[in-house]
């Protein structure tokens, strides 16, 4: 049986990384480890981190820190590192997996042993029409998130790979010192670079917060060039479709609901991030309290 691990490079999340820690570990099947990488937080992450694992002794959870410097890139090479699962899965702190998510990981890798790299759709849990909004991201991911011909490209939030895929490319990633390209993309191209095989599945699913498209347009167009950045600093790697360039056909209406949809939250007092699989944790606990009577 293949171990799956868990890594999450977090800095000053609070807010989310319970949530997250618990939708890590409320599986249909276990994740093999859990690690949180924290990248010198000055709010309360370690803190909530280190309770969540006093509180959940039979959890697989684990907190190391990156202090060397600041960075997405440094942070998430730390925990790939550190991790001994034979797949490493990495998701963003404020992410919330879906609980069959380890299970359906496994199988990706189990039934085709040439898979070196996978992803999946995401639904944005602060959203509204969320089966709406997963079968769009769903449909326009697995067309346009592609490179060389139909490659798959991994998408940083909701991404696995063999940890002999991550060991052959640990050492030529990109370091991005002007913090100009998508660490995700990058990766996905020094495992194309040797041809790994990546692939794409629909019940790779991970719920992930829409906050991003509330910056303003300037800020979330910097954030899109980096698509062509990437590209560019892989001049032999080629891409027909431009994943940017729908991203800020979406953003005026994303940006103009979501504040909406927050403040309708809020007046209801739901927490979004925490209520997205809330129905499924139930049935797996439940599951498991039903085994241990």
């Amino acid at each position: 049986m293949l171990k799956v691990s868990i890594i999450i490079p977090a800095w000053n999340e609070e807010e989310r990384i319970e949530d997250c820690l618990t939708c890590a570990t409320v599986q249909t099947r276990a994740p093999h480890e859990v690690i949180v990488v924290d990248n010198k937080s000055t709010d309360r992450t370690v803190e909530v981190v280190e309770r969540f694992i006093a509180d959940h002794p039979g959890t697989p959870v684990r907190l190391i820190h990156q202090d060397a410097e600041q960075g997405l890139i440094p942070t998430r090479n730390a925990g790939l590192n550190a991790a001994t699962g034979d797949i490493l899965g990495r998701v963003d702190a404020d992410c919330m997996l879906k609980p069959d998510w380890v299970e359906v990981v496994t199988g990706i890798f189990t039934e085709d042993p040439k898979a070196m790299g996978a992803s999946g759709p995401v639904v944005y849990y602060d959203m509204p029409l969320k089966k709406t909004g997963l079968r769009g991201d769903n449909r326009t991911r697995r067309l346009i998130y592609r490179a060389d011909g139909n490659k798959t490209m991994l998408f940083g939030s909701n991404m696995a790979l063999r940890a002999t895929a991550w060991h052959a490319i640990a050492g030529e990633v990109c370091r991005d010192y002007e913090d100009v390209m998508h660490e995700d993309v990058d990766i996905s191209l020094h495992l194309l670079g040797k041809h790994f095989k990546t692939v794409y599945s629909p019940r790779m699913i991970v719920g992930m917060s829409a906050r991003r498209m509330a910056s303003g347009f300037v800020s979330f167009k910097h954030y899109t060039d980096r698509f062509r950045n990437t590209f560019d600093a892989h001049p032999r790697h080629t891409r027909f479709f431009r994943p940017e360039y729908l991203l800020r056909v979406m953003w005026p209406f994303i940006h103009f609901l979501y504040p909406i949809y927050q403040r309708r939250m809020e007046r209801e007092h739901v927490d979004c991030a925490a209520a997205v699989w809330r129905d499924e944790q139930q049935r797996i606990l439940a599951g498991s309290s039903q085994l241990t009577h």
